[in-house]
Order: C-alpha cells, then sequence, then structure tokens
C-alpha cells in the first residue's frame, strides 16, 4: 500500500449509520429475550 492511497475508512455519516444499527440490533435482541422470558412466565 503507498502512502498516496486514499484511506479505506468509511465516511462519518457511515459511521454513525452503522453504530446506530448495532444499536439498534442490540437493543432489538434484547427486547426479544425480555419478551420470551415473559411469554415464557406462567
Amino acid at each position: 500500500m503507498l502512502w498516496s492511497d486514499p484511506k479505506d475508512e468509511p465516511p462519518e455519516e457511515l459511521r454513525e449509520t452503522q453504530a446506530m444499527l448495532r444499536r439498534a440490533g442490540l437493543v432489538l435482541a434484547l427486547a426479544m429475550v425480555v419478551a420470551m422470558l415473559v411469554l415464557g412466565a406462567p
């Protein structure tokens, strides 16, 4: 890789979007687990 090559990092907007999607995915997974526990409780 040459020093003149452009960096491979994505633009700021894309990084923010990826972080937001990651957080949304974690919240969704946590909500699913809680829903399973609630529905599974007698």
